[in-house]
């Protein structure tokens, strides 16, 4: 299968996931617990998948470590300020939010009740961020295809963590929704609007890799590999530092949770080819 197929299988899936993952409020019910423990989770195999393979990737396509870490900071700084900008990054239940837990923590913490942010806020940061792993999915996907007796499944490790992260996306996005008595029929369009933007970012991406030129892809690719590693780090970490001061109560199960994504990301590592961290 080519990279160009393959590429568009996972977008498929990704926005069949983001879909789900918007309509969840109207499906069931999630508790803090179970959403802690899944964004613990999602957050270690995004934390690995940023530093085990996308920071190796990156510098064996673009030759130069310094220019990788230049690229990741200035990755990591544009996911910041758009956090910053839009206040969108949050992933508790509306209405869990809104109570106190009976675990110690702020009431409001996590969650931005309709007063204080809308959804138009949460989509349009939101959907910078999913074009941004559109982004991140096409350049795996290009920087594996290079090396030779890779992995079948190219970017497989970058398809895992957008996978598992646009639905918890969708649902901050519905829920708000939800809460300001939005109609179904909303809900639905614009969940639609956003779980396309995977596809979209990736199409960016292979504009621009394209004009690039020749002697210019690999460079370009690892650039962008870089990039989105920062950004990555900034969305796990804003997942798992607030763990250190609210989470107290089930510190041992969320902390399971991180070293199980770490682990998996680290061992996908074992499927790839010891060429794909070779220098071009």
């Amino acid at each position: 299968m080519s990279p160009g197929w393959l590429l568009l299988i996972y977008c498929v899936v990704i926005v069949a996931a983001s879909l789900f993952g918007g309509a969840l409020p109207s499906l069931m019910r999630l508790t803090h617990r179970r959403m802690q423990v899944i964004i613990s989770f999602v957050a270690g195999l995004m934390l690995g998948i940023s530093l085990f393979h996308m920071l190796p990737h990156s510098e064996a396509q673009t030759g130069s470590l310094d220019r990788s870490i230049a690229w990741m900071v200035a990755g990591l700084l544009t996911m910041f300020f758009l956090i910053r900008a839009f206040q969108f990054h949050q992933h508790e239940p509306l209405e869990a939010g809104a109570q106190d837990h009976g675990h110690g923590h702020d009431a409001g913490h996590g969650t931005a009740r309709p007063a204080q942010l809308g959804w138009v806020g949460i989509a349009i940061g939101m959907s910078l961020h999913t074009a941004l792993d559109g982004v991140a999915l096409a350049a795996s996907v290009a920087a594996e295809s290079h090396a030779e007796h890779s992995f079948p499944l190219l970017g497989f490790g970058t398809f895992l963590v957008v996978l598992l992260h646009k639905p918890l996306d969708a649902l901050s996005i519905t829920a708000v929704m939800t809460a300001e008595r939005w109609s179904m029929r909303s809900r639905q369009l614009v969940n639609l609007g956003f779980a396309t933007m995977v596809p979209v970012g990736a199409a960016l991406f292979y504009l621009g890799w394209s004009g690039a030129g020749p002697g210019a892809n690999e460079a370009f690719v690892g650039c962008a590999l870089a990039f989105s590693a920062g950004a990555f780090l900034v969305i796990a970490l804003s997942d798992l530092l607030p763990e250190l001061q609210f989470h107290a109560h089930d510190r041992i199960r969320l902390s399971v949770a991180l070293l199980l994504g770490v682990a998996l990301a680290y061992s996908l590592g074992f499927l790839e080819s010891e060429a794909v961290h070779g220098h071009p």
